[in-house]
């Protein structure tokens, strides 16, 4: 089924919307709480890990839910008309920075990240489903993906390019402090020595600069969440004679070798995402001595994204999915350990950290790809189509990759001694433990983990060959059903 182009871009763009709030949590969430509202790094990380627990147990309850939906909008489209209002005012309230200080911040924290990542949950693994069901051709999936990750890194560079130049501007006119000493890291920096209450000023800058981006990124967000409602339409049904029996539901998916493979690779990917994500703004601000440089590393590399994702497709035809997603690992985590031997040279961090994301550019969409034909081997081995549990499953078991990355970060920030609450940046700056380790965790500990995926996705077992008379058997079993209607 070949899709058009007004439906591929309809879809796309709820991943921006997504990606909105995503690389908000993402990039800043942790550094926002530990350097903004002063929250310890171990109750920072243990909230954010309480949030993605949570989030990752809605997924494949969400999947479930979604699977078992029916309505005059197919079964996934629903929870994004009814989804995405919730999911932008929980983002409002999570980043809202109440004028709160210890356990009172934490109560009112807490239950406002929980309760982003809940309904995260009930938008984007539908939102992830939908477009497994768009189209049953794998090359077509490929192509609708490659437009999805576009957007969504066009939402990611807003965000990680962006955000913190927005938050400066609105926080610094909202509170009448110069912009240009709240843009620039060195005279941030000496303001800040400078008075109790200069420190205050540049603290009030923040939240109501965060408060503001977050209301922003929430509206347009239900925006674009609107137009894929209305623009994609759900073509892919499960079997007609299919059961809703849950435990079958469960048992065929353990014993789904693609959807396996896929989901230790995807554990091991997030784990190295959360470690080189949070560690880079730590890296720039302390390793570097310069924040603001983060926004031009962030901004260069999902540019380098977003010219390589549109590659994947044609190579995808030339080479097979498995075969392209092992020399992707491999590449992208050698350029990621070369980050490490760039030091401190601004230039050549650059070059390894574009290099790196062409390299891995391609498996982006590649993963989901992948996840939708491990549905349709669901569907050709077992007469079973779960697509909402298949992927939310998957995704569940991502996100419990990203709350060890997550974890692992804050235990060894508790670990080497960093408070960012009781030591000055001179102070941090000039402890070897703290820097060698921002070191390692931006460059060598990420590059290691990402280019072992290749030694899973070496017991993937749906090559070219299979996929073609899967593709084949499976357009025979539901042609049968139809004329059997």
């Amino acid at each position: 089924m070949k899709l058009s182009i007004k439906e591929k871009l309809g879809y796309s763009l709820g991943d921006t919307a997504s990606h909105f709030v995503w690389d908000l949590v993402n990039f800043w969430l942790i550094f926002y709480y530990t350097d903004v509202l002063g929250i310890s790094p171990a109750w920072s990380t243990a909230i954010a890990i309480l949030g993605t627990i949570m989030d990752a147990v809605m997924d494949p309850v969400v999947g479930i839910w979604a699977d078992r939906t029916n309505t005059r909008w197919g079964k996934f489209r629903p929870f994004l008309l009814f989804g995405c209002v919730p999911f932008a005012l929980f983002a409002f309230l999570a980043f809202f920075g109440p004028d709160l200080q210890g356990n009172a911040l934490i109560a009112y924290i807490l239950p406002m990240f929980i309760g982003l990542r809940i309904v995260y949950a009930i938008v984007n693994i539908p939102y992830s489903s939908l477009g497994a069901v768009m189209t049953d051709d794998s090359i077509e999936r490929a192509g609708l993906n490659s437009f999805r990750f576009v957007a969504a890194n066009l939402g990611q560079l807003i965000v990680s390019g962006f955000a913190l130049y927005i938050v400066y501007y609105l926080g610094s006119h909202a509170t009448g402090m110069d912009y240009s000493v709240m843009a620039d890291d060195a005279a941030r920096k000496l303001f800040m020595e400078g008075a109790a209450a200069n420190s205050a000023l540049v603290r009030s800058s923040y939240i109501i600069g965060f408060r503001y981006l977050v209301a922003i990124f929430g509206c347009v967000g239900i925006i674009l969440f609107l137009i894929t409602f209305f623009t994609t339409r759900e073509r892919v049904a499960p079997p007609k004679r299919q059961d809703a029996h849950l435990g079958r539901d469960f048992k065929y998916l353990f014993k789904n070798r693609p959807w396996v493979v896929l989901t230790l690779v995807g554990i091991v990917s997030f784990i190295m995402f959360a470690i080189q994500n949070i560690s880079a703004t730590y890296y720039f601000k302390y390793f570097l001595g310069a924040e603001s440089k983060s926004q031009i590393f962030n901004i260069l590399g999902t540019v380098a994204l977003i010219i390589a994702i549109p590659t994947t497709k044609p190579l995808v035809k030339k080479y097979g999915a498995k075969q392209l997603y092992i020399v992707c690992s491999l590449l992208s985590g050698f350029f990621f350990c070369m980050l490490f031997f760039a030091g401190k040279n601004f230039v050549l961090i650059n070059i390894f950290n574009c290099l790196g994301k062409i390299a891995y550019a391609p498996a982006i969409s590649l993963l989901w790809t992948m996840l939708a034909d491990a549905a349709d081997y669901g569907e050709w081995k077992f007469q079973r189509r779960t697509t909402g549990l298949c992927l939310s499953a998957a995704v569940f078991a991502q996100k419990i990759g990203w709350s060890i990355g997550a974890a692992l970060f804050g235990v060894v920030m508790s670990m080497i001694g960093y408070n960012a609450d009781l030591l000055t940046i001179d102070q941090i700056q000039h402890t070897p433990l703290i820097m060698n380790t921002f070191h390692w965790m931006f460059g060598i500990v990420p590059g290691v983990l990402y280019a072992s995926c290749a030694i899973f996705l070496a017991f993937y077992n749906l090559d070219t060959a299979t996929m073609e008379q899967m593709k084949a058997e499976l357009e025979v079993q539901r042609e049968s059903e139809a004329r059997s209607k």
